[in-house]
């Protein structure tokens, strides 16, 4: 198991997975959550470019990508709620995984507490599963937030390790 940074040789794959991602969605309840074609080739190259598009590993096989970085997020900066606290913070977009290995989504959370033991990340109000991974891990949901980009509410979450 390894995480490491996506490169341009790992595109194929990861189209792949963020079509697998909203499918799943869409299966489960969450149709409008990732558009179609969410998150474009361009938005991962933009991702790469700033060294937060990550790929999660095993036997050399992706198996899962996500966007990680510490700093603060232009998003996250206005609440309908509070945070837990002021502190510095590690931030998760994008979780998707293949669907072929079971806890991949639960591995890449751990790697990120790896990283820093604050951690915020947000979903759709009908994510009923990332919900659930993020209650399991300790995340408390803190109010909303609003994407910026899209002007549309997220449900906030943060967690404290």
């Amino acid at each position: 198991m390894a995480v490491r940074h996506a490169t341009l040789e790992d595109m194929d794959v990861l189209m792949e997975i963020y079509a697998r991602a909203r499918a799943f969605m869409r299966a489960s309840g969450n149709p409008t959550q990732w558009k179609e074609g969410y998150p474009s080739k361009k938005i991962l190259l933009k991702d790469m470019e700033k060294d937060r598009l990550y790929v999660y590993e095993i036997d050399g096989q992706v198996e899962g990508s996500f966007v990680f970085f510490i700093g603060e997020d232009p998003n996250y900066k206005k609440i309908d709620g509070q945070w837990l606290n002021d502190e510095p913070y590690g931030v998760i977009h994008r979780i998707a995984t293949r669907g072929r290995v079971p806890h991949v989504g639960q591995k890449i959370i751990d790697s990120c507490f790896e990283k820093i033991h604050n951690l915020r990340m947000d979903t759709h109000e009908d994510n009923q599963p990332m919900q659930n991974l993020l209650k399991r891990n300790g995340f408390v949901h803190t109010g909303t937030i609003v994407l910026l980009e899209v002007n549309e509410p997220r449900l906030a979450f943060q967690a404290v390790r």
